[in-house]
């Protein structure tokens, strides 16, 4: 099949290696890219803290780049949200990673039943744009926790040919979506083209995602069971 990825161009090569293996054709439109903000992660360190956290493996990659400076904090538990995000924690030197179940809103449950242990406020590191869940989910249990963000994704524009070139030569026959960023993004270039892409599926890393696409693409989404890659890749 032919396959859209929306994913950010590193991450997005990635993902085209894995499709191509499996003997699809990837296209790539990435929607986004990483503005790292590594001064925003040291000053966040310096403050006390019990714990860490993580929704994101851009955050585990903002991290990473401090490289000597973040040694003195591999020793304290970090919260990820789910194995990938875990396994970037653990390559970056982190002794104690606690990995939820895949979604903000799971590991928030996970930490509020281990929130007595916190002595202190946990650290969220985390970007903009970002789903509320995680840390709707640590207010409602009462979990005391400091934000900071550390990176951005920034929208890429593209201009009207470049869009028709991707979208409509020939239209694909599915499209990943790994955010609702990258859902509302991608369906605001795909309007003007919906009777091409009527047969186009959306496939969502979650139902938070799905929620992002428009009444008349519904049709078409189907959800990962598990909110991971290889969710999205078992609906293939």
């Amino acid at each position: 099949m032919r396959v859209l990825v929306t994913r950010p161009e590193n991450s997005a090569r990635r993902t085209a290696e894995r499709l191509r293996a499996l003997g699809h054709e990837p296209v790539l439109l990435p929607l986004t890219r990483a503005v790292h903000h590594p001064q925003a992660a040291e000053l966040a360190l310096k403050q006390p803290h019990a714990a860490l956290a993580v929704t994101s493996a851009e955050a585990m990659r903002v991290l990473a780049s401090l490289g000597e400076k973040l040694a003195q904090h591999l020793g304290k538990t970090i919260y990820a949200v789910g194995d990938t995000t875990a396994k970037a924690a653990t390559e970056s030197g982190f002794l104690r990673v606690r990995t939820g179940p895949g979604t903000g809103a799971e590991l928030a449950e996970l930490i509020v039943g281990e929130a007595p242990a916190l002595a202190a406020p946990l650290l969220y590191l985390t970007g903009k744009p970002r789903s509320a869940g995680f840390e709707d989910g640590l207010r409602a249990g009462k979990v005391p926790f400091e934000t900071a963000e550390i990176y951005e994704m920034a929208p890429i524009a593209y201009d009207g040919t470049t869009v028709r070139r991707i979208l409509l030569g020939p239209p694909p026959d599915a499209v990943l979506l790994y955010s609702r960023e990258s859902a509302r993004l991608f369906s605001d270039l795909a309007a003007p083209h919906a009777s091409a892409l009527a047969s186009t599926r959306f496939l969502c890393l979650s139902g938070n995602v799905a929620d992002a696409v428009p009444q008349n693409f519904h049709g078409n989404i189907k959800i990962a069971d598990r909110p991971d890659e290889d969710g999205l890749f078992a609906l293939l």
